[in-house]
Formats: structure tokens, C-alpha cells, sequence
């Protein structure tokens, strides 16, 4: 059975990092009033900008990874009885 959770796994997670991107991109939005954040070769950006947006970018796909995958888990063991390793 734990087999099984892999593809399931894969396809939560993708649906995830879709989510975080989502999360992210309002949070940015609403924080700076531009629609897409600096990358970090984004000459008109100063490194305080550029760090800040990395970190509030990480912070989020890792918040929002760990609910989604923790919740695909759950659901997992509640339809099968075994938790995923």
C-alpha cells in the first residue's frame, strides 16, 4: 500500500507548490503593490529588496509544502489505515 502513495504523493505536491505559488504571489501583491516579485538579478532592485522577497518566498512554499503534504498524509491513512513513510 505505502507504494501507492507515491504517484499520489507527487501529484499533492505538484498541487501544492501550484498553491504556494498562488499564496506567495497575493502576499507579495499586497505587501508591495507589484504584481511579480524581484528575482535576484533584477538590476532595479536593491539587496535588502531582493532578500526580503526570497525569504517571505521561501517561508511560504515551506509553510504551505508541509500543510499540503502533512493533509495528503492524513487523507492517505484515513483511506487505507497505514501511514505513508
Amino acid at each position: 500500500m505505502k507504494t501507492l502513495y507515491k504517484p499520489l504523493g507527487m501529484l499533492v505536491s505538484v498541487v501544492g507548490g501550484l498553491a504556494a505559488n498562488a499564496a506567495f504571489t497575493r502576499v507579495w501583491r499586497t505587501v508591495s503593490g507589484e504584481d511579480k516579485a524581484p528575482s535576484a538579478t533584477a538590476r532595479n532592485y536593491t539587496w535588502t529588496e531582493v532578500l526580503i522577497a526570497a525569504a517571505l518566498q521561501g517561508a511560504i512554499f515551506g509553510l504551505v509544502k508541509a500543510a499540503i503534504d502533512r493533509a495528503g498524509a492524513t487523507g492517505y491513512k484515513s483511506l487505507t489505515g497505514t501511514w505513508p513513510e
